[in-house]
């Protein structure tokens, strides 16, 4: 975006006697990816344009369009007129970039690479060492602020405990920023869905995307390629009726068929080794932590199964599914969803809330600490 106002791509632009400020053409804007390198051919610049239209970064002036289109139209960032979502998960991420951008602007940052148990880290630092860095630079007024921005952060997987075994306290335990925020991204690693690494070993990937060919192995969840029938649904995904008509087999509907025979059904016991309570996972001091997990729906759907009652939990997620690209672990415990506390909910009336809400999915989850 930057460097298309520079480039004086982004400007106030007239048509039909109207003047439409800081926007682009689409064609032009085509043109200048090829030409910049960003984008090998205009399918491929194409494709990344209508990346950013689903994640809410563009759009077209007037809404009339919600694809892009390689013609002259005019189309804006919604950074520059004020629509941008400033949600609650984009405002932390904000928040960790320019935290992260005044550490290791400073002389002497205390954000260095340090070792545990023989394993050398990077961006480090101490629990300790950044509350008293928040409190002095005025970032927390005070030690509990500091504390809470920290879980906030970790949370929303800015940072975290070097081996993920803590949230973050005053302590001297070992953290680093999960995120290289200076790192130099191109736009077509947006597409990059073929990539052999886990999200979990990606951390600096721009977007949680989905891959389109998950590795095969020992999978409860069919590969469907989006052009073929859904062949096999599950609770949560946006094709499934069963939950909705009371349908006895959770997994399956009474209209698709199988494609290969015979099919692995996701385990119909609970995965959890024992019951949890409630009470258990709210009391002071209980080894949980609560994550915020973004899922933005495919065309089959969202990709897990939930289970359980008071609380639910994940019973299952598929590998290659938007779940798993965002975080999502069997045994995790939803707490929210879409902004609704859900811990005194069953699983029918959870999975509804999901099919029947928008196809960006926000849940709180509570996990265990090993």
């Amino acid at each position: 975006r930057l460097r298309l106002h520079d480039g004086k791509l982004i400007k106030d632009r007239r048509y039909h006697l109207r003047t439409y400020p800081n926007c682009f053409v689409a064609k032009e804007l085509t043109d200048w990816l090829i030409d910049h390198k960003e984008a090998p051919d205009r399918e491929t610049g194409i494709r990344l344009m209508q990346k950013l239209m689903d994640h809410y970064i563009i759009h077209h002036v007037c809404d009339e369009h919600s694809d892009y289109k390689d013609a002259k139209l005019l189309y804006r960032f919604r950074k520059d007129d004020g629509t941008f979502p400033l949600s609650k998960d984009v405002k932390v991420f904000m928040r960790g970039q320019s935290l992260y951008e005044k550490l290791v602007s400073v002389e002497e940052s205390f954000l260095k690479v340090r070792e545990e148990n023989s394993v050398k880290y990077q961006r480090t630092f101490l629990g300790c060492e950044m509350i008293d860095w928040l409190v002095q630079e005025g970032e927390a007024e005070n030690r509990k602020e500091a504390v809470e921005l920290g879980r906030a952060l970790l949370e929303h997987g800015i940072i975290q405990h070097v081996s993920s075994r803590h949230h973050f306290f005053d302590s001297d335990i070992l953290y680093q920023f999960w995120i290289n925020f200076r790192r130099r991204r191109r736009l077509t690693e947006l597409l990059n869905e073929n990539s052999s690494r886990a999200l979990s070993e990606s951390p600096d990937s721009p977007f949680c995307l989905r891959k389109l060919n998950p590795d095969p192995g020992n999978t409860s969840f069919l590969s469907v390629q989006t052009n073929k029938e859904i062949k096999i649904v599950s609770a949560v995904r946006r094709s499934s009726i069963t939950s909705l008509t009371g349908n006895s087999n959770p997994y399956f509907g009474t209209t698709p068929t199988l494609v290969f025979p015979p099919v692995a059904e996701c385990n119909p016991k609970s995965v959890l080794k024992r019951p949890v309570t409630n009470e258990e996972l709210l009391s002071p001091g209980a080894p949980y932590v609560k994550k915020t997990l973004t899922i933005v729906g495919d065309a089959v759907g969202w990709g897990f199964v939930v289970r359980g009652g008071r609380p639910c939990h994940i019973q299952a997620v598929d590998p290659g599914g938007p779940a798993a690209a965002a975080g999502m672990k069997v045994c995790q415990f939803v707490f929210s969803v879409n902004g609704m506390y859900v811990l005194h909910l069953d699983y029918q009336t959870i999975s509804s809330l999901i099919m029947t809400g928008p196809r960006t999915l926000v849940m709180e989850v509570m996990e265990a600490v090993e």
